[in-house]
């Protein structure tokens, strides 16, 4: 096959050059223009149905609400999971669909199946909240407000209005969280005592300060020539008309409300608290929105956050404490270094070689000419500059000179027989340019199945697999177009040919012995291909290894029942105790539930009983041990803080995690067998931290309707439930009356002043009104006792579920603490009722292998398929792909030797090695048909194909090896992940290149063998 585009570039450069000069620019113009990001986007279709009933028990959530919407939901197409959370107040139910669903049309569906049975639904609820998860992770950076002539009141206020309002208007931010402070609200705090005096209950009150306290429409007048709107203005303008307010009682007298008790402008209860270092603090978190990039939406959040400071008054601060953006930035800027540093020492290993400064300067110009116009591939794509997208950018730095090189060398072999530069450029290239696109083609059809491989995995690698298969091509275009050209024109001459060299002399006498003893060659190849199987298969398995963030997440539980302040409390103890490492920056603690703008709020619901402890650490080079030594180091002290349970690990990033969950439909059998394993569990070396969302009961106390006597009273269940709800918490929140200020409106709460909960004697002679209008104690209609219940329940698949979470200690890999935990006795007998649903990293996990392993298939069947299509032919293409089993062996000892395991990064790696490995054997083998087409012998042609592609082949290989280096030694952030790959790469490289330059040509003999017996059997 003639590849002749080579001469029509010497023979008419102009064309070229234009071409690669607009691709450059638009290149460079290009990545200015990208976003940095950690990750690829990935858009899982997934919708969040949110109801809120104040004071309900998870119990009555799932039988009144969960398995309702579950149930309405479930006939949707395309759902792949439903599972439902539900803690006191709050049931959510997150509907995830499969990939490639339309988010808006799912959005839709799921809204009109929970409007048909919205009257199935308990009347005291909250309006459902139904809303597509479009959130990027958890928040991406936190700031503190602070000033000393505001209250916490008015900074609350000033972060949930301006600040809030302010930045959701920044492109890509997707919700303000509000951490600490308080919300601002009218207290009516009844006496128990004066209500009885005259008669009414705190649901009476309720009810006419809600329908004498209003503004409401009146219709329309049409006075003179004007027409004119009619406004009821009820609402009460100041505290004191409200405390006056008259409340009508039964025998047709009236009380004021401040007779009934104490009206005044306070602040709701608190339900979460934010500390810094262990002090009170006013914080606000940002999370991103899907589809957006981290450095623009940090940068715009700092502009907006300039701009606003402008406006508010002078002494207020705004502080920012974490972001994950240093840690983006730092990852983005390590990459960049390790892709010029690899790129620098593969241009000197290219020069070593040649010891030709113009040669060397036309293969190292192959590295930017290929690269940059692949940034402009990737913006025309809407790719970021991620992880993945520059760890193709590094992985290939070798690559991208390898067709260079080859062309380059092919020349400079031309020159050194005595041609001018001119011919040799085109006799080279002619004679080599099915080589060339053999190989770079084999390297393309390995990326593309990785791009598209199903499921997540797939949309994680997609960015990766497109850029590497992208930035080759365009490598390819420039060794055929861009190498020969500037050869032609720019190299001297007359150089003479080197001798041969120790390593060449000594690959001559190895491979005529490996000729001369084909079957033991190919028995000793056999036994390092079975041995290197059996070293991979000796390694263990995992997803990614923890990176080193510089910041920590210590998650508190205290038993529930526990309040908020003792929760506060022993967050504190926790900071106290973290503080004292010199390794500690910063503590901010999260207790209970954050207040969110940029969703609907669930009002008071949520727990008080946890709280999140982001441990801010010291930069890398001011500490003396890792993040996770540091882990390590505290976790059996925090572990020790009496009446808790904790865990530690990192904020962000795969791995690190092994959640075991168990789903069934008998709640009690689940709680009991998962009580069991995670008991097995925390016997298992290697893992700590072991909890189960099943393992505590929160206290209640219930009321026990006595259906008879509440029948005798004219009561109805639903009136004692509700006079319970108002005496305590007060009516739902968009139920309440509104205090109306020119810039919001406060809720007006109605309760039984909150000091009388502390005695169940007062909650039983609360007041029920029945329908005969008398006013009747709650303990008459029925009996009130302490209880328990669940403090959460989980569902899956409409099915109940438990997960028991774990922290993989450092050195141990998630493969190996599920097979650990696989072997616990409870594990192997569950009940018939009871089954394993996989999910987080084990699911991730699995997807990564079982995508990797169909894709490793196809890129072996199109690997084949590229062969015999340029060379047409079906068997000697067989004699390259022999040379792919040659890279496992290298491969398995470098990840042994460095302590890694088969991961994602690893299997990267391997992944790549196949197209590297076939590159080797496509030079080998074409130039031995090229030989034998001119009537070489096949032997002598084999040594004339090993002395000409010898030094080709050692200079890419070192040149790709070098590239690696970098990478391989873990060098800045994010490295630590990053590190596998390269291992794999270079040990691979190094086995396969010596065994491809003596097994490949052993095979080819065997395969001409059998060609000229087909051959003569035809004829």
């Amino acid at each position: 096959m003639n590849w002749n585009i080579s001469a029509w570039s010497i023979k008419q450069p102009i064309p070229s050059i234009l071409l690669f000069l607009i691709l450059t620019i638009s290149g460079v113009i290009c990545y200015f223009n990208l976003g940095i990001d950690e990750n690829p986007n990935i858009d899982m279709p997934t919708i969040m149905v949110t109801i809120s009933e104040n004071g309900a028990a998870p119990s009555e959530l799932e039988t009144q609400i969960a398995r309702r919407v579950e149930d309405a939901v479930s006939g949707i197409g395309n759902i792949k999971h439903i599972t439902s959370t539900l803690n006191e107040g709050i049931s959510q139910t997150r509907v995830e669909f499969e990939l490639g669903t339309n988010t808006d049309r799912a959005l839709n569906d799921v809204r009109d199946a929970v409007t048909r049975i919205r009257t199935q639904l308990p009347a005291a609820i909250q309006e459902p909240t139904i809303q597509r998860v479009d959130f990027v992770g958890g928040p991406f950076a936190t700031y503190t407000v602070s000033s000393k002539s505001h209250s916490v009141k008015e900074l609350s206020w000033m972060i949930d209005n301006e600040i809030s309002r302010a930045l959701l208007s920044v492109k890509g931010v997707g919700q303000v969280q509000r951490a600490g402070g308080v919300d601002r609200e009218i207290n009516v705090d009844l006496d128990p005592t004066k209500l009885e005096a005259v008669g009414v209950s705190a649901d009476i009150v309720n009810t006419q300060v809600k329908i004498m306290n209003a503004n409401m429409p009146g219709g329309r007048g049409s006075i003179g020539t004007q027409e004119q709107s009619i406004r009821t203005l009820g609402s009460t303008g100041s505290i004191n008309e409200l405390k006056n307010m008259r409340i009508g009682l039964q025998n047709g007298t009236w009380s004021s409300l401040e007779t009934l008790g104490k009206v005044s402008d306070g602040i709701a209860e608190p339900r979460q608290q934010a500390m810094l270092d262990g002090k009170p603090a006013v914080a606000f978190s940002i999370v991103r929105s899907v589809g957006s990039n981290m450095a623009e939406v940090g940068g715009n959040v700092d502009k907006a956050l300039t701009d606003l400071k402008k406006t508010l008054p002078a002494d207020i601060e705004i502080v920012r404490i974490r972001t994950n953006l240093h840690y983006v930035m730092d990852s983005y800027h390590a990459t960049i270094d390790s892709l010029l540093l690899g790129a620098a020492l593969a241009i000197a290993v290219i020069w070593l070689f040649l010891k030709d400064w113009r040669a060397s300067t036309i293969a190292a110009l192959a590295m930017p000419l290929s690269m940059i116009p692949t940034f402009a591939v990737m913006k025309l794509l809407g790719f970021t500059l991620n992880n993945m997208s520059l760890l193709g950018l590094a992985l290939v730095i070798g690559i991208l000179v390898d067709d260079a090189i080859v062309e380059i060398e092919n020349i400079v072999r031309h020159i050194q027989m005595g041609k001018t530069p001119m011919q040799a450029a085109l006799e080279a290239a002619d004679e080599i340019g099915l080589a060339v696109v053999a190989t770079t083609m084999s390297i393309i059809v390995v990326f593309l199945p990785v791009a598209f491989m199903g499921g997540i995995p797939g949309q994680f690698f997609k960015q990766f697999g497109v850029t590497v298969a992208v930035a080759v091509f365009f490598s390819l275009l420039v060794a055929r177009l861009i190498t020969p050209m500037m050869s032609a024109f720019w190299l001297k001459g007359a150089t003479v040919e080197p001798p041969k060299g120790a390593v060449q002399k000594f690959f001559d006498k190895l491979l005529s012995w490996s000729l001369l003893h084909r079957g033991k060659t190919l028995v000793i190849a056999a036994g390092i291909f079975v041995l290197s199987l059996a070293m991979l298969a000796s390694l263990p398995t995992s997803l990614v290894n923890s990176a080193d963030r510089g910041e920590s997440l210590v998650a508190l539980e205290l038993p529930p029942g526990a309040t908020l302040a003792a929760t506060a409390e022993a967050s504190v103890r926790v900071t106290k105790m973290l503080l004292a490492h010199k390794e500690v920056e910063h503590v901010f603690a999260s207790v209970g539930t954050p207040a969110t703008t940029g969703m609907k709020s669930s009002g008071s619901a949520g727990t008080v009983n946890k709280a999140n402890l982001y441990v801010i650490l010291k930069e890398r080079s001011k500490r003396g041990i890792s993040q996770q030594q540091f882990e390590d180091m505290v976790r059996p002290e925090i572990a020790a803080v009496a009446g808790t349970r904790s865990s530690i690990s990192a904020t962000m990033g795969l791995g690190g995690k092994l959640q075991i969950l168990l789903v069934g439909r008998d709640a009690s059998q689940l709680k009991s067998t998962t009580e069991k394993l995670a008991i097995e569990m925390r016997s298992v070396n290697g893992i700590s931290d072991v909890t189960s969302s099943s393992a505590l009961k929160r206290p209640e106390i219930q009321v026990v309707p006595d259906f008879a006597r509440a029948s005798d009273h004219g009561v109805s269940v639903q009136q004692i439930a509700r006079t319970a709800t108002m005496a305590t918490v007060g009516d739902v929140d968009f139920n309440l009356a509104k205090f109306d200020l020119s810039d919001r409106q406060i809720n007006i709460r109605v309760q039984i002043d909150p000091k009388y909960r502390d005695n169940i004697d007062y909650i039983g002679g609360l007041k029920v009104s029945s329908f005969k209008g008398q006013m009747i104690p709650l303990s008459e209609v029925a009996d009130i006792k302490f209880g328990s219940g669940p403090a959460q329940i989980d569902r899956f698949d409409r099915d109940r579920q438990v997960t028991i979470t774990s922290t993989l200690n450092t050195g141990v890999t998630l493969g190996q603490a599920l097979k650990a935990v696989h072997n616990l006795p409870t594990f192997k007998n569950l009940p018939a009722s009871i089954r394993e649903s996989v999910s987080g990293d084990v699911e991730i996990q699995k997807d990564v292998f079982s995508g990797f392993g169909m894709a490793i298939v196809a890129a072996v069947i199109l690997i084949y398929a590229v062969l015999v299509l340029l060379f047409n032919d079906f068997l000697h293409p067989l004699t390259i792909m022999m040379s792919l089993p040659m890279a496992i062996g290298g491969a398995a000892l470098g990840l042994i030797v460095a302590h890694q395991s088969v991961g994602l990064y690893s299997l990267i790696g391997i992944v790549m090695l196949m197209g590297l490995v076939t590159k080797n054997a496509i030079l080998l083998v074409e130039y031995c048909l090229m030989a034998m087409h001119r009537g070489v012998p096949r032997d002598i042609a084999i040594l004339e194909a090993a002395e000409a592609r010898m030094r080709p082949i050692l200079m890419t290989t070192v040149a790709m090896i070098v590239g690696m280096v970098p990478i391989a030694l873990g060098l800045g952030a994010g490295s630590e992940v990053r590190a596998p790959m390269a291992i794999a790469v270079v040990g691979g490289l190094i086995t396969s290149t010596f065994l491809t330059l003596i097994v490949v040509p052993v095979v080819f003999t065997y395969v001409d063998d059998w060609k000229v017996k087909l051959n003569n059997r035809k004829n």
